[in-house]
């Protein structure tokens, strides 16, 4: 899945962002616990997942949406599939091998 401007040319990231937000999705992962805003008042997961999508702003505003809900189920679930997240962040990246690029 290619995702597009409103004038349908692909939206493209640089590979260091993709690889941020993987980097900070698997931190957030591995640091969370179900009752960690008991032990840190005021954390929210909202907090990590703004965190771990922060590097994808450039992305239209439904797509990021989509990917906060999927970070959110990968930070909270230790048994999600993270596999399809990556290869998505793949796939929003200029050297994607799985296009056929520019």
């Amino acid at each position: 899945m290619t995702t597009t401007t409103p004038s349908n040319e692909p939206t493209m990231l640089d590979r260091s962002a993709a690889e941020a937000t993987r980097w900070r999705t698997a931190v957030s992962a591995f640091e969370y616990y179900p009752n960690k805003h008991l032990d840190e008042p005021g954390y929210t997961i909202d907090e990590d997942v703004t965190w771990c999508i922060a590097p994808l702003a450039g992305l239209p505003d439904t797509e990021l949406d989509q990917l906060r809900a999927t970070v959110r189920t990968l930070i909270t679930t230790p048994t999600a599939d993270r596999q399809a997240f990556i290869r998505h962040l793949a796939t929003l990246t200029a050297d994607d091998p799985t296009t056929d690029g520019p």
